[in-house]
């Protein structure tokens, strides 16, 4: 049975490879390669000012940045191979964990918290650590206890900034986690939490700060996680990821994105629709995106582009869904079986969600890309970094290390998008992060591609941990960086509400019109997913000087949960695209 379905699958491959093909050529339509559902074309602008009373909020172009960026290395060692990654709040520390399962890591469980005893009857304890909370500045490591296996689980932060960790292997596949962010917190594990097995599933954050948990392996449905201590027991079935269970399984951790609408948009495979997690009914089926597989293994990486508001909003506020890279749809079969490493995709295509007549526009990259990972920078431009040039995810599956990153420019022309970076000398692939940090860096760890820690192999288990300076952070541009001050700024923020942030800046011509003010949510990255990550790009009523090199920006917060859920952003006040030092704010 499983022979006759590869065979469909094949056929099935061979005629969209051939319609794909027809598309790229030119054969179908002129230009860059659009695909929709009628064949509908529509060109994608970069958003433009709205010169419209109350509707301010143009982008910054700010100067061209011709620094490529540079990395170094920020710890030695790690304790745990980074395989989840989040910031959490307030503390500025990351939390790294991997899987209990190898019941070994490369730090010990502190003293005075007691060894995991995973089998009473033959009285065998595990002490050694597979969380760890990483101070960003210090690189000081504390070791976390867990009981229950994180391996390839889901997760993101409430109202509060407590972390909810979902899923995993075995006799993690049905727990829900909670870690509060304090320096002194632990692991509160609950392994009944789920109504379904969750193992490689996408958590996702709701516009009430609540959660739901969609997908994973045997696993064709999706579930809302209830309050801690309380256990779930309802399941619903999603017809969107039966329709993309093929025999390599590239339907698993689905791309799920919370739209402007309050309505989630959910991409499996090649295949995408928009639910409503109120009535849970499929509002709307997307243009199918030939040419591969984005979702695990075929491992592209996406991001929801930077949301802009306005002091004034639209009834209806555009939302653009990015996807890069990716693999074919036999990659894991031909990898994982006859060791054939196939070159990845090398398209990124994006496509506006609230649009009448929705299609993927096709960019190129200007390399093959699989298992990056995409971080939204604190300037509104996305970081494409890690991965490889062939295969997909999975045990030993990837060959040729992408070692440069790209920045990818959402408001820049069609064809002047994309720019190389400079290069890292550590390979980064299956099992790799990277997350933004306040400083505006970004922190890129992990790559396991080995059933346990192994060092004497082609792709050893990385420990070590770098930063990335984006182009922003060129010397050069050092006079051009904002600087938040902070008691001037407030902390706590309500839908709607007009608030202030003061910057100090020795600049000249510091107006709206070179001004932004965003707020990006924390994103928890595993497997080339990066959930719940978010930016809001926000309005700007006035901005105005106040005294010496101090300038006020009246800003506008978003307007409901549906824009931004409730809980904590980092703050970013950005002069010509050179980004503050981010501040932590809570919408509520």
């Amino acid at each position: 049975m499983k022979e006759s379905t590869r065979l469909l699958w094949t056929l099935s491959i061979i005629v969209l490879v051939v319609a794909v093909s027809e598309v790229v050529s030119g054969k179908n339509i002129d230009g860059d390669a659009l695909v929709g559902s009628k064949g509908e074309s529509a060109e994608l602008k970069p958003p433009q000012a709205d010169k419209r009373k109350g509707r301010g909020g143009a982008a910054a172009a700010g100067p061209e940045m011709n620094w490529p960026g540079k990395f170094e290395l920020f710890l030695k060692n790690s304790g745990v191979s980074a395989m989840h990654a989040i910031l959490m709040p307030l503390i500025n520390k990351v939390q790294f964990y991997d899987a209990t399962i190898w019941r070994i890591s490369q730090v010990k469980l502190p003293p005075g918290v007691p060894c995991h005893v995973y089998d009473e009857k033959a009285n065998k304890i595990d002490c050694w650590a597979h969380s760890v909370l990483i101070d960003i500045e210090t690189g000081n490591i504390r070791g976390l206890t867990l009981s229950t296996d994180t391996w390839c689980s889901s997760g993101g932060l409430t109202v509060n900034g407590t972390l909810v960790s979902t899923g995993g292997f075995q006799g993690g596949a049905n727990t829900a986690r909670f870690l509060a962010a304090c320096d002194t917190c632990v692991w509160k594990e609950y392994p009944k939490a789920l109504a379904a097995k969750r193992w490689y599933s996408t958590q996702a954050t709701l516009p009430d700060g609540t959660f739901i948990v969609v997908g994973g392996r045997d696993a064709l449905n999706y579930e809302y996680i209830l309050p801690e201590g309380q256990d779930n027991r309802k399941l619903y079935d999603s017809q969107l990821l039966r329709q993309t269970d093929d025999p390599e399984e590239n339907n698993l951790y689905p791309f799920v994105w919370l739209n402007t609408d309050g309505n989630l948009f959910i991409f499996a495979n090649n295949r995408s629709i928009l639910l409503s997690p109120k009535t849970n009914k499929v509002l709307k089926e997307f243009p199918q995106l030939p040419g591969g597989t984005r979702n695990y293994p075929g491992s592209a990486s996406s991001a929801l582009l930077p949301i802009r508001l306005y002091v004034q909003n639209p009834a209806r506020i555009p939302a653009d869904v990015l996807i890069c890279g990716g693999a074919r749809q036999d990659a894991y079969y031909r990898a994982n079986n006859k060791k054939l490493y196939d070159p990845a995709l090398k398209d990124c295509v994006r496509m506006s969600i609230n649009s009448a007549k929705p299609v993927w526009k096709i960019e190129t990259m200007p390399m093959s890309r699989v298992m990056s990972d995409t971080v939204i920078l604190p300037n509104g431009e996305i970081l494409i970094v890690n991965g490889a040039r062939r295969g997909c995810s999975g045990w030993n599956n990837a060959k040729e290390p992408n070692l440069s990153p790209l920045l990818y420019m959402p408001a820049k022309p069609l064809g002047q998008r994309f720019k190389t970076l400079a290069a890292s000398t550590i390979p980064r692939m299956y099992h790799s992060t990277a997350i933004a940090l306040p400083d505006g860096k970004v922190l890129i760890g992990g790559s396991n591609t080995n059933d346990g820690y192994k060092y004497e192999v082609e792709y050893p288990t990385e420990l070590r941990i770098e930063k990335f300076s984006p182009p922003y952070l060129d010397p050069a541009l050092a006079n051009m960086r904002p600087r938040i001050i902070n008691n001037a700024t407030p902390k706590q923020i309500k839908y709607g509400q007009m608030f202030n942030v003061r910057i100090q800046l020795k600049q000249e011509n510091v107006v709206k019109e070179n001004v932004m003010v965003t707020m990006l949510a924390p994103a928890f990255t595993t497997h080339s997913v990066s959930m719940n990550m978010r930016m809001l790009l926000l309005g700007i009523n006035d901005v105005k000087k106040v005294g010496g090199d101090n300038h006020q920006i009246q800003a506008v917060a978003p307007p409901s949960g549906n824009l931004a859920p409730p809980g904590y952003y980092l703050l970013f006040a950005v002069f010509n695209g050179v980004p503050s030092v981010g501040e932590w704010i809570q919408i509520v």
